[in-house]
């Protein structure tokens, strides 16, 4: 530990002692490995009026250098008063830094939103100055900025602004510099999570005239099946197919190992999503605890995978166990943006009405609920900790189960109208489309069985994909 006149900088890790279960901390061996932990500072703040002091602890850098270079900044002269030396630029920068455990892509998020958007306009605010009013100023400039450029924010954006600064000041407010979070209380345009719609015909017409298209949309059983057709001899296929039925995260499906994979059993088990960060792969945990989940397989998705593994095997020719399920020739995973572009190529190639990557999943979810599944089978699908949030983003109606929920209604309402007064007419039948009680498991077709039908035929065929004329 290198001690100053007003701090520290040291080294720890988060390597926990195997008899107690405690963190070692400084103490830990591995410290004198290069790469090993990470180095922190730490200094004693003035935290009010009465001269209290508080100290103050941040972590995440990658050399002593760059956490005694911190600690210069943070020993800076303050004025009598003990934190105008606090910009709220400074302590933004501190704050990400400290975060030490974030995932790659949330990282990437905050950065952005500092760059972008906080340090042009909240750098040199005394960070004991910042008001509901400077907030407030600042996303009335950032909203006439990007009118002005034509590239309004959408208000999703701007509360994942908000949400940036309110986690940093937050952090400020444990640590003594504020007493109140003004972020908190700056009113922003209303947001609404964007609900899927299905491409219909009349949707399908207004885009092709004149290319309007909805925020989120998702496919029909007939279309998601034409597509899965087309795309029967390009090398993202079998993922595409997985993801489309089953409504993988983009993550999910590219970190997916064949050690999670039981074609025997027809089961798939979520153990790890990759990210990509500094241009290299990393694996992560999975984004939550329902998230790590295990998946059904049916008939036609088993053997799309077995495809995929002899391929995989031909090509290489060597078996990788434990390598990825959807890779390069050389091994290498696929990283999400690639799949995103590839499939926004796929897209346009085959004519079909544009989904983003991500709206799969939302597309996976509707042929599930069209196919008989109830909401709770499909949360446990998607992985959501929450059934609201599969009931109200991820789930959108197909107009052919729609209708027949409507012709059911109208035929059981007509039906108690004949029915003479004084006469039961029973117990009533629940209308089609109507689903309720337990999940129901998906039982393949026969048409899963035909021989020389390829996989991409088979979907065609399948109960769940079957196609119907769209409204």
């Amino acid at each position: 530990m290198a001690r100053g006149a007003q701090g520290s900088v040291y080294k720890r890790c988060g390597c926990r002692d195997a008899a107690t279960g405690r963190r070692k901390g400084p103490g830990c061996d591995l410290l004198r490995r290069p790469g090993h932990g990470s180095w922190y500072l730490s200094l004693e703040i003035p935290a009010g009026a009465a001269g209290e002091r508080r100290r103050l602890r941040l972590g995440g850098h990658r050399s002593r250098r760059q956490a005694e270079t911190a600690l210069r900044v943070l020993q800076a002269p303050c004025s009598p008063g003990g934190t105008s030396a606090w910009t709220t630029g400074r302590w933004l920068r501190q704050w990400l830094a400290g975060r030490v455990s974030l995932r790659p892509s949330t990282r990437r998020m905050y950065e952005s939103h500092l760059r972008l958007y906080l340090l042009p306009h909240l750098d040199r605010t005394p960070l004991s100055a910042l008001s509901i009013g400077e907030v407030r100023a600042m996303f009335l400039a950032i909203s006439r900025r990007h009118q002005a450029l034509g590239t309004p924010l959408s208000a999703t954006t701007v509360h994942s602004i908000r949400c940036t600064l309110r986690a940093a000041l937050n952090a400020a407010i444990r640590e003594g510099l504020l007493t109140d979070n003004p972020a908190r209380w700056v009113e922003l345009p209303t947001h609404h999570r964007p609900h899927a719609v299905v491409w219909t015909r009349a949707r399908v017409a207004a885009w092709q005239a004149g290319g309007a298209r909805p925020k989120v949309a998702v496919w029909t059983a007939a279309d998601t099946a034409r597509f899965l057709t087309a795309i029967e001899q390009d090398e993202l296929h079998p993922l595409l197919y997985l993801v489309a039925l089953r409504g993988l995260r983009r993550g999910e499906a590219a970190g997916l190992c064949w050690p999670d994979v039981d074609l025997d059993e027809g089961t798939l088990t979520i153990s790890r999503t990759l990210q990509e960060h500094l241009g290299r792969p990393v694996l992560l945990p999975p984004k939550s605890a329902a998230s790590a989940r295990t998946l059904a397989l049916d008939r036609t998705t088993v053997a799309v995978l077995a495809v995929q593994r002899a391929n995989q095997r031909q090509a290489a020719g060597v078996d990788r166990p434990e390598g990825f399920v959807f890779a390069h020739t050389d091994g290498r995973p696929y990283s999400p943006d690639y799949l995103t572009h590839h499939f926004r190529a796929l897209v346009k190639r085959y004519g079909l009405p544009p989904i983003r990557f991500h709206d799969l999943r939302h597309g996976a979810a509707t042929l599930a609920l069209a196919a008989g599944a109830d909401l709770k089978a499909i949360q446990d699908m998607l992985g959501h900790a929450s059934i609201v949030l599969t009931a109200d983003t991820y789930t959108s109606v197909l107009p052919e189960v729609a209708r027949q929920t409507a012709d059911g209604i109208a035929a059981f309402v007509l039906a108690a109208g004949r029915t003479p007064p004084g006469r039961s007419t029973g117990p009533p039948r629940r209308p089609a489309g109507l689903t309720t009680g337990s999940p129901r498991p998906h039982q393949p077709t026969g048409h899963d069985s035909d021989e020389g039908k390829s996989p991409g035929q088979k979907v065609c065929a399948a109960r769940d994909l079957n196609p119907q004329p769209a409204d």
